[in-house]
């Protein structure tokens, strides 16, 4: 089965307090909103105290066109996933030029080429490895980068594979919107970049207890692309947040999970490591609520929640970067799970070996 060899992040460089950002939103939307105070009140709820973005707060005050969001969105990208693909491959010991697969995911830029080709030429990787981009799977896209690794290697026993997960979600505001969508998204949404390598059966790896892909799970919940998205505008991206995900988590997730492990022969019993997706306090609770999960298995995703806030895909592979740090033992079991525009669930069932 396909191995998890090594995971990475890049931090951006500028950290804010929520109650700095709330004190920004304050003054952007105070006149526009008679009860700003009692909207204001989702930055202390939403179990948040430090976000990281690529620019500072006095940034985010002005306006700027969708072309100089996106020029920034390619210049950063560039730099943090250059970063990230650097510590990860050091970090497993793997040599650069034996890499033959580049998963890149992205929902909050635009480039073509894409990001992985200019990254490739930065660190002069093989030039004839596959490059695969990935674009619009949101918060789901660092599960399915994983899961989309996972099946390249079975093809491939041989393949060493990239997953390169990149969101510049401050790029994305929109400074003249006052909708509540984007008050809402404000408070929650932030900046990450993290990569991770997957390896096959036919590569050798260190004596170390590594994560082995066993199985995976994608499912689409039919007719539901308003519950998480965006909406593309002349100004650039606007997004759409249901207030209906925490409810959907408990009403169709947990029958989804249910069916993943009755079809492993598995249940939540067997779950001693869960690298969930913290789409946001609520989400948690939802999934605790749900699957009936002690608080000690979402305690890496609060984690990773209160110090960055949600950074869309790369956000999961930070929560898994966090487990590996814990040196699980041999004959761990865990499940990773992500949510995203779709509406779309990402699973897949992990064994330490």
């Amino acid at each position: 089965m396909p191995a998890i060899q090594s995971v990475a992040t890049a931090i951006p460089p500028y950290e804010a307090s929520q109650t700095e950002i709330a004190n920004m939103v304050r003054s952007l939307f105070a006149a526009d909103f008679t009860d700003i105070d009692r909207l204001l009140k989702v930055f202390d709820h939403g179990q948040i105290e430090t976000r990281q973005f690529v620019n500072p707060l006095e940034w985010y005050q002005e306006p700027h066109s969708f072309g100089e969001k996106n020029e920034a969105f390619i210049e950063n990208a560039v730099q943090l996933g250059t970063e990230a693909v650097e510590k990860c491959l050091k970090k497993a010991g793997a040599n650069r030029e034996d890499i033959t697969a580049f998963i890149s995911v992205t929902s909050t830029g635009i480039a073509t080429p894409s990001i992985e080709a200019r990254i490739m030429n930065q660190l002069q990787l093989p030039l004839h490895m596959n490059r695969i981009p990935l674009w619009g799977l949101g918060c789901g896209g660092g599960a399915a980068g994983l899961a989309r690794a996972y099946e390249y290697c079975l093809a491939y026993p041989e393949a060493q594979v990239l997953v390169l997960c990149i969101e510049l979600c401050s790029l994305t505001f929109q400074h003249g919107d006052r909708s509540k969508s984007n008050l809402i998204g404000t408070s929650l949404f932030s900046d990450g970049v993290a990569c991770a390598l997957i390896v096959g059966d036919k590569v050798q790896l260190s004596n170390h207890t590594h994560p082995y892909i066993t199985n995976t799970q994608t499912t689409l919940m039919p007719d539901s692309e308003r519950v998480m998205g965006w909406d593309v505008g002349d100004d650039g991206l606007h997004v759409v947040f249901s207030r209906d995900i925490p409810s959907i988590v408990h009403s169709w997730v947990g029958p989804n999970i249910d069916q993943f492990l009755e079809r492993l022969g598995k249940n939540y019993k067997d779950i001693t490591a869960l690298v969930a997706h913290p789409g946001g306090r609520k989400v948690l609770e939802a999934y605790e609520d749900t699957l009936d999960l002690p608080p000690s298995l979402t305690a890496h995703a609060r984690k990773i929640l209160a110090k960055h806030g949600n950074m869309s895909s790369p956000t999961v592979l930070y929560v898994l970067e966090d487990i590996l740090h814990r040196k699980y033992p041999k004959g761990t079991q865990g499940l990773a799970t992500a949510l995203g525009p779709g509406f779309s669930s990402e699973l897949l069932w992990l064994e330490w070996r």
